[in-house]
């Protein structure tokens, strides 16, 4: 300990001779280290961190398997409340399960009306989660009965930004909907089981809502039992799948179900994703030790002749490899600390701007586990960027580096031939992470072209929580929105305005059809469609075009025929070859009527701008609907779409012209429609801007890199180029003789990361769209950008060679 404390003390006497060096070789490793650690502490809370339940490893989630001619591609669908039920009492594998759902609650009685997310949740919901609240109690059994489920319980961020974390907050009531909830519990920061709820209240599922097979609005949870695996769970599951579809045909023909760790649920989706950032993050360390190498290697040459004496005067080996290794240490540490100080700014700039699309994203920060990697990951790379230097030096002649200084001994050959092996593994590497990043600005750029089917420019969209205890019927309902959608139409600068249920590109519901003239099957073999309730005026608001027949009108009330209008798609699937208009279905959840086809519309993406399902769609008039057309749930949002002549903002004179109907209503997510299609795109977006980031800062690296090798070798050969220039040589000789030097290794490096960006493209296949993970294009213009880069490293040292004197050199010779 005494030597190696002597080492150290020794580095920094080095380090603080020459300021310049420790202060580009910290600022690397910072560079490194602190991007790591970044993207560390976001895979650590991730997929590291255990979930906040009880024995969380023994916790699934259920899921129906919906039969592939209905649903072609969907491999897990909702389930019913019935089927539920049925798993429940015919399981021997789990020891307890739960259903849960979403809803909106309108909270009344304030001065500002407010919609908020609240989670139904069965009986035993928290105790199969095995949580307990911060305070208060959990929902009791007789709680989850119809009539006798006015209890609610809160998120902790709920409490917070409603009650200000007061603690008294228990048995306060809150009206949802007009009606008394009494708070009961409030749960910790960790319980965001699922992560819409703000609050959850019991479920209270009426013998009507238990009994419906074919109609799936609910998710489910269950707890396996000890000793259980998740493959014994799935193979009772299919067992009870296949006993039910030989008792329910109608309903369950083709469906199955599907068990899943609820881990894996978590985190599933974004996995690929975080391993790819820390594989590309990791890339960016090496170069940074590649860099930091050849700095030191540089710096040690410098120092070969006193190290020579060193081993001349009995020095062992181990004890100067010892001795060079603790200026690399120095250098890893002090980067380690500044890294640290990166990794806070980086670890809020994520959490600020993609908090939302990485799960259990508010437990991310530099905990234990997190600094305790930053100081293992500033020794190794202190080690890994020391080594190799300490080693090269430390193998050479003795008696060559005694006569250092005596003319044309001074070569370093073996160490120049390190030197660009290293710069050569930095090109490697930076062109595969900027290969990575071109395929994602492709992909995300071909993402951005693509037609969704209508017109996003010019729109505002937002959405007005709907009541049904305040209407009688369908008809009631779309005279309150015909009224809200006149004073909005009659607004200045409104062109048109209308309403849907589900936006586009955001999911929504899909019904089986039964379609007439075709054969009649059982429900669960119909063929499904996207469903979506609309008012007249949505269509032309989002400039959807009528291909044929005519749109939703004012005249297609409760009182006149039942009518549809369907996408191209649809027609195409069910009457290839014929015109639709004038044919007749049914909505299999709503077999009351048949219903005829009055129009055809473009064809829209409902399901995301890289998904091709749910196109096939069908419009249903809002006065035409009926009570549960819309769910079992008190009250859903409905989203106007309002399209504009100027480019002023609309947001308050269309709030207050809501408000102006019903003081009352809610008015939420108020955005503008490219904006809404752009938070589709966050994903697709976080990966890109992640991956570009290091992409340009392993471009910057290996620019130093090339830079700081050339710039090192011209100083090393001042003489030879003094030389060449006395002897006749002119300054463009110079020039290409010192960026040949540079380019040769760059050319190799980029021979081998084309090599392993082939082979490693198929990691980034599922993440990219419309692009091949081997697009040439990409290929091409990322490898003329790292030869442009290069060859600029390498000019500015050229340029500085062509200044020699060769006066000076000679009258040294």
């Amino acid at each position: 300990m005494t030597a190696f404390t002597r080492n150290l003390k020794f580095a920094l006497r080095l380090l603080r001779k020459s300021p310049g060096f420790a202060f580009v070789a910290v600022m690397i490793m910072a560079l490194g280290i602190g991007a790591n650690t970044a993207i560390f502490s976001v895979v650590h809370a991730v997929l590291l961190e255990p979930l906040p339940f009880r024995d969380a490893n023994r916790l699934v989630q259920l899921w129906h398997i919906p039969p592939q001619s209905s649903f072609p591609g969907m491999t897990e669908f909702s389930v019913s409340a019935a089927n539920f039920l049925d798993w429940q009492k015919q399981n021997h594998v789990f020891e307890q399960m739960a259903l849960y759902t979403g809803a909106g609650y309108d909270i009344t009685g304030t001065a500002k009306p407010e919609a908020i997310r609240a989670s139904p949740v069965s009986d035993g919901f928290f105790s199969v989660l095995g949580v307990q609240p911060l305070y208060g109690r959990i929902f009791l059994p007789d709680e989850d009965r119809p009539g006798h489920n006015h209890e609610v319980i809160l998120t902790y961020k709920f409490w917070q930004s409603h009650y200000g974390s007061d603690p008294s907050v228990l048995g306060k009531t809150i009206n949802f909907d007009g009606e008394p909830y009494v708070i009961v519990g409030v749960m910790g920061p960790k319980m965001t089981k699922p992560d819409f709820a703000q609050v959850w209240t019991p479920l209270g599922l009426t013998a009507k809502e238990a009994a419906v097979r074919g109609e799936h609005h609910f998710l489910a949870i269950a707890r396996l039992k000890p000793g259980v695996t998740l493959t014994q769970a799935q193979v009772e599951m299919n067992k009870i799948s296949k006993n039910l579809e030989e008792a329910y045909p109608e309903d369950d023909k083709g469906w199955g179900a599907l068990a899943r760790s609820l881990r894996e649920e978590t985190v599933g989706e974004v996995r690929p994703a975080a391993l790819m950032m820390l594989g590309a993050v990791a890339f960016v360390l090496l170069i940074a030790c590649a860099n930091v190498a050849n700095l030191i290697l540089a710096r040690t040459f410098e120092r070969r002749k006193e190290i020579a004496i060193r081993s001349a005067l009995g020095a062992s080996r181990p004890r100067i490899i010892q001795q060079l290794l603790g200026e690399s240490a120095i250098i890893a540490l002090f980067g380690g600390v500044l890294g640290l100080v990166a990794a806070h700014f980086g670890i809020e700039l994520l959490i600020k701007f993609f908090a939302d699309k990485l799960p259990r994203m508010g437990e991310i920060g530099l905990d234990a586990p997190v600094l305790t990697f930053t100081f293992v990951l500033s020794i190794a790379t202190g080690i890994l960027s020391g080594l190799l230097p300490a080693l090269s030096m430390t193998k050479g002649e003795l008696n060559d580096a005694l006569k250092q200084g005596l003319g044309r001994t001074d070569a370093d050959s073996g160490t120049s031939k390190t030197r660009s092996a290293l710069v050569v593994i930095e090109v490697a590497l930076s062109l595969v992470l900027l290969i990575g990043a071109g395929l994602m600005i492709r992909s995300l750029w071909k993402l951005q072209t693509i037609d969704p089917g209508f017109d996003e420019h010019n729109v505002l969209t937002l959405s007005v929580l709907v009541h049904k205890h305040q209407y009688k019927d369908a008809t009631h309902e779309a005279q309150f929105f015909d009224q809200i959608l006149q004073r909005v139409r009659s607004l200045p600068g409104v062109a048109s305005a209308g309403a849907v249920d589900n936006l586009p590109l955001n999911g929504g519901s899909n019904q089986p059809v039964a379609i007439e003239g075709h054969p009649a099957v059982a429900l669960s073999e119909q063929p499904e469609v996207s469903v979506r309730v609309a008012t007249p005026g949505y269509l032309p608001t989002m400039h959807i075009p009528v291909l044929q027949g005519r749109d939703i009108s004012a005249d297609d009330t409760a009182d006149s025929p039942a009518v549809v209008v369907i996408s191209q798609s649809m027609a195409k699937q069910f009457w290839p070859n014929e015109s639709p208009m004038g044919r007749h279905l049914k909505l299999s959840f709503f077999p009351d009527k048949e219903r005829e086809i009055v129009g055809v519309v473009g064809d829209v993406k409902q399901q995301g701008l890289d998904s091709s399902a749910g196109i096939a769609t069908l419009y249903w008039p809002l006065a035409q609907t009926v009570s549960s057309a819309m769910g079992p749930w008190d009250s859903y949002p409905l989203q106007m779409t309002v399209r504009s002549t100027t480019s002023q903002n609309l947001a308050i004179a269309v709030t207050n012209a809501i408000h102006q109907v019903d003081p009352d209503i809610p008015v939420d997510n108020v955005m503008t429609l490219e904006d809404f299609v752009g938070e589709t795109l966050t994903q697709h977006s976080f990966n890109m801007q992640l991956l570009a980031i290091f992409g340009s800062l392993a471009l910057v690296l290996c620019a130093i890199g090339i830079y700081s090798v050339l710039a090192y070798a011209v100083k090393r050969r001042l003489r030879e180029i003094g030389l060449r220039i006395a002897f006749g040589a002119t300054l463009r000789d110079v020039v290409r003789l010192v960026v040949v030097q540079g380019m040769k290794p760059t050319l190799a490096g980029i021979g081998i990361g084309l090599v392993a960006a082939f082979a490693l493209g198929r990691v980034i296949t599922s993440m990219i769209y419309g692009v091949s993970s081997r697009d040439l294009t990409t290929f091409l213009l990322v490898t003329v950008l790292l030869v442009f880069v290069s060859f600029f490293a390498s000019l500015i040292p050229a340029i500085r060679a062509t200044r020699v004197d060769p006066l000076a050199v000679l009258r040294d010779e």
